[in-house]
């Protein structure tokens, strides 16, 4: 279910050159707070999925709300 949630999260990533110092910036508009910026596409690529990974497990990690995305819904189960 994770692995699934990354790839639909990584699909709706955005991705330009910044004209400053033609850069790559990417970011998930979903996920505030998940960017990257690297010399070369690829590179910003998998910096923004490294991103990811780490927002998602600070959030899940402290009972944080996760957007749902394309139905995929990560809900921390609290021991009973």
């Amino acid at each position: 279910m994770l692995t699934e949630y990354i790839h639909a999260a990584m699909k709706k990533a955005k991705y330009e050159i910044l004209e400053d110092d033609k850069t790559f910036y990417g970011e998930i508009p979903e996920l505030q707070g998940v960017w990257a910026n690297a010399d070369t596409l690829e590179e910003c690529r998998d910096e923004l999925q490294e991103v990811l990974e780490e927002w998602l497990v600070f959030r899940i990690s402290r009972n944080l709300a996760v957007p749902v995305l394309e139905g995929i819904e990560l809900v921390s189960k609290q021991p009973v």
